[in-house]
């Protein structure tokens, strides 16, 4: 009788533990089924923050937990952390090839266009004087002080330095890109860091996207078109544009190459919400995500370009050519 007692408490004991072990183990799990993780460019906070509103009142079960960084910072949390993610939004199709395709994703979508801009505020030196022509000349002026990203972290970042060799090129002025390279005080993770210190009169001026500066209500004058990386009638040009960056290993660099801007979005190998990233992805993609995108002042490929469709999710092919 007492082994029999003995017996019954060990397996209450142990049911016990197993429901306790329940209680701290499946909510958690239940929790990370209804999160959608995105690692996104800076400059797609504003249009990804719509976009993933619209979705949650579409998928009231999912939570949308967006992490905005540089796209090359972006991609090293995959690759050099371990960070798990559903969808990767960067700003440079290019961050996606070089970085984590084959080993991290399949596919690589090419959904949206932007272009280089130099934004300032009313509290900008110089600022009304500042054009198109004379830019380079009031930014090397000692008492001018502007803003650029990380080029390892940022594609903003090395698209800034082409602007610079580009710039040198148009204007047919020698050392020009080496002197304004020169001038290195106010480097950020990003270009969207920048924006306070441009607000704040820290800096005067800050070279940026132009979908961020219209999201901001920044003040901004347009480079020409040999110059801001926008124009596909320019592409050649653009290609004289080197930058070499950080590889995958510590002992590597990539170089850059310029090119016409193109931001892309991928969906990770080893996403733990696959369908509700292919949801989301469907939404940027529809004709709601595009109308967001253009609103926010970027414009959209439609039908977005891949160049391996037969990878794709059926769900959003219909969205996509080859």
């Amino acid at each position: 009788m007492k082994n029999r007692r003995l017996k019954l408490s060990v397996v209450v004991a142990v049911a016990i533990l197993f429901v306790l072990a329940g209680i701290f183990t499946f909510p958690s799990r239940s929790r990370a089924k209804k999160e959608l993780i995105i690692f996104h460019a800076g400059s797609l906070s504003v249009p990804f923050r719509e976009i993933s509103a619209e979705f949650e009142k579409m998928y009231p079960d999912i939570t949308v937990k967006p992490e905005a960084a540089g796209s090359r910072a972006c991609a090293r949390k995959i690759t050099d952390l371990g960070r798990q993610c559903d969808i990767m939004g960067s700003a440079d199709y290019k961050v996606v090839e070089n970085l984590l395709m084959p080993d991290y994703v399949d596919f690589n979508i090419r959904f949206a266009l932007n272009e280089m801009v130099i934004a300032y505020t009313d509290r900008s030196r110089m600022g009304d004087n500042v054009s198109a022509d004379n830019w380079h000349d009031v930014l090397l002026n000692d008492d001018i002080f502007f803003g650029r990203s990380d080029p390892d972290l940022d594609p903003c970042g090395y698209r800034t330095l082409m602007v610079f060799q580009l710039a040198e090129k148009h204007y047919a002025i020698d050392g020009l890109a080496a002197a304004l390279s020169k001038k290195d005080k106010y480097i950020r993770p990003k270009e969207t860091d920048l924006l306070a210190l441009l607000e704040a009169g820290e800096i005067d001026y800050l070279f940026i996207y132009r979908s961020v500066a219209t999201q901001h209500g920044l003040k901004m004058f347009m480079l020409p078109d040999q110059i801001n990386l926008k124009s596909r009638a320019f592409a050649d040009l653009y290609r004289t544009a080197v930058v070499q960056v950080s590889g995958k290993t510590p002992d590597e660099t990539i170089a850059h190459t310029g090119e016409p801007m193109v931001y892309s979005v991928t969906i990770c190998r080893d996403s733990p919400n696959a369908e509700a990233a292919q949801a989301w992805v469907a939404l940027l993609l529809s004709e709601t995500g595009r109308s967001i995108m253009e609103r926010s002042g970027q414009p959209c490929i439609a039908p977005a370009a891949v160049d391996t469709i037969d990878k794709l999710p059926q769900m959003l092919r219909k969205f996509c050519k080859q």
